[in-house]
């Protein structure tokens, strides 16, 4: 289990810069600050070794072994235009308190953290001077489900014996505190399930009815049918003058704050995945052209996505970007990448999105109970007791039903004499049809059983009770 963790891309360190704070919140710190060790200053939310830290942590003669390790995604890139050198650097940092996998974690705990939160950082230095633009995406906080039962796209549920308001407002308090004006960008559809949740969530903030919080839903699926991927920029448009009140994070050589970034943009689609990582880049291109303006990186009039050398490289780290968070939330590659890297939608990026929907179902149902146990026992959800295993019962130790063994056996003999009935006759008899229309019957009879004892066959999360957390559904 510990390996699993280790080996699911990508975990940083640095031995010479704290990498769980933005720009913005180090330059906003004293410098008695800047003196503390690195794991005792870091932002807890990214620390995702705190918990095998802890014992070294309170020995101060083991302090300076211990490292804050970020889990998330790093791209440093040396870059040049017009003749002028810069770095660009993008950093995603996922926070730990609500981690999991994808359709075992979703919405908001009591606390107010959500599933698959990450914040986004783009920085860009040059010649001494310093910009950064941050936004962040997480799961629509409010508290629903949608847990693996066989089917391809699961219906989620909104929890409705859940005090939603309080969970609601403690994410928001501690959004606004951390990163100040926030405007909500909703990307899921409007009708059927995904509908039942975008309407409460517009009606949780409009219940709140704090001005620091602005909601703007976009059903991306509806507005962008039939690969009208250019109509994005209707959103974008919309949220153009906001942007610019925001501004971006800009410190120049001779220590002169220019700039501090006020308010961010939070992202959501149902996964936080797909639909948000395209609608992210978006707006850092739009970030990045004017920063470097700002900057005379760029000339006026000039933007990033005209520039022939330096566009590939920005779709590029951004389809990485989305590929490695997404694997870390649902065990594959982001879908929606072509759009990213090559700004259209390719027939190869419709096949490699089927592809991937298809192991991302084998995995949601078959493999992430095992990752979801893997990740509650690394970050100190799951505590082992002394005995465990010996004197004591092992949670891992769950004997499956008679169901999980018999029906996949029948369905595979099922199958194979399918087959075997299509290709041995020579010659199709009424007896030889009979025989076919049976084991047809068979395949299908089972497959249907299967589905219906659906949540016996998916590989549930043993250390930690997904089922009693989301306690009744709708």
């Amino acid at each position: 289990m510990v390996e699993n963790v280790l080996n699911t891309p990508f975990l940083y360190f640095s031995y010479s810069y704290d990498i769980t704070h933005t720009l913005q919140r180090l330059h906003n710190t004293t410098p008695e600050f800047l003196q503390m060790p690195y794991h005792e200053r870091a932002d807890l939310r990214f620390v995702w070794n705190g918990h095998l830290l802890r014992e070294f942590a309170n020995q101060p003669e083991l302090c300076r072994f211990c490292l804050p390790l970020l889990h998330g995604f790093i791209s440093i890139n040396q870059c040049s235009l017009n003749g002028k050198p810069f770095l660009w650097t993008i950093v995603s940092r996922r926070c730990c308190f609500r981690a999991g996998t994808r359709l075992f974690t979703r919405g908001i705990d009591v606390q107010g953290n959500v599933a698959n939160f990450v914040e986004t950082e783009q920085i860009v230095e040059f010649s001494g001077d310093r910009s950064s633009f941050v936004q962040t995406r997480g799961s629509i906080p409010l508290f629903w489900n949608q847990l693996p039962n066989l089917k391809y796209k699961p219906k989620p549920h909104l929890i409705q014996n859940e005090n939603h308001t309080e969970a609601f407002s403690r994410h928001f308090d501690t959004q606004i505190f951390n990163y100040s004006r926030q405007v909500l960008i909703n990307l899921v559809d409007h009708h059927g399930a995904e509908g039942i949740l975008e309407k409460s969530y517009g009606e949780m903030v409009n219940q709140m009815g704090n001005s620091n919080i602005r909601y703007e839903s976009f059903d991306f699926h509806a507005e962008c049918r039939h690969l009208r991927w250019d109509r994005l920029s209707i959103l974008i448009d919309r949220l153009a003058h906001e942007q610019d009140e925001f501004g971006c994070f800009l410190l120049t050589r001779d220590g002169t704050l220019v700039s501090l970034q006020d308010g961010v943009f939070r992202t959501n689609c149902i996964d936080c995945l797909d639909r948000t990582n395209v609608v992210q880049s978006m707006l850092a291109r739009r970030s990045l052209t004017q920063v470097m303006q700002k900057l005379g990186i760029l000339r006026a009039g000039q933007r990033v996505e005209d520039q022939p050398y330096f566009e590939p490289l920005f779709k590029s780290v951004w389809a990485d970007n989305a590929d490695v968070i997404s694997i870390q939330y649902s065990g594959t590659g982001a879908l929606k990448t072509d759009f990213t890297r090559t700004g259209k939608r390719t027939v190869w990026g419709l096949i490699s999105d089927g592809m991937n929907s298809f192991t991302r179902y084998c995995k949601n149902n078959f493999a992430d109970g095992f990752r979801q146990d893997s990740i509650d026992l690394v970050l100190g959800r799951y505590m082992v007791e002394d005995g465990e295993g010996i004197t004591r019962p092992c949670p891992l130790d769950v004997e499956k039903g008679w169901k999980y063994i018999t029906f996949p056996w029948i369905l595979v003999m099922a199958i194979f004499m399918f087959f075997a009935n299509v290709v041995t006759p020579s010659e199709y008899t009424t007896e030889s049809l009979l025989y076919l229309l049976f084991w047809a019957s068979m395949v299908a009879v089972t497959v249907a059983t299967i589905m219906i004892y659906g949540t016996e066959f998916v590989d549930y999360p043993k250390l930690c009770e997904i089922r009693k957390t989301f306690a009744t559904i709708e």
